[in-house]
């Protein structure tokens, strides 16, 4: 019992997640970020690639 109520005190394991979880959030909004620009820039330079020749 004692060592279930130390492993519960423990809070490493939680700041680790924490972590994981800032870093899946981060990871998310680039991807969607850079999906969005992608768009826009695949227009953009289709422009200019018409404007150049």
């Amino acid at each position: 019992m004692t060592q279930f109520i130390r492993m519960m005190k423990d809070e490493e394991g939680a700041t680790a997640i924490e972590y994981g979880l800032i870093a899946a959030l981060i990871s998310v909004a680039a991807i969607t970020a850079m999906g969005a620009l992608g768009g826009q820039l695949s227009t953009l330079f289709g422009t200019v690639t018409t404007s150049l020749r």
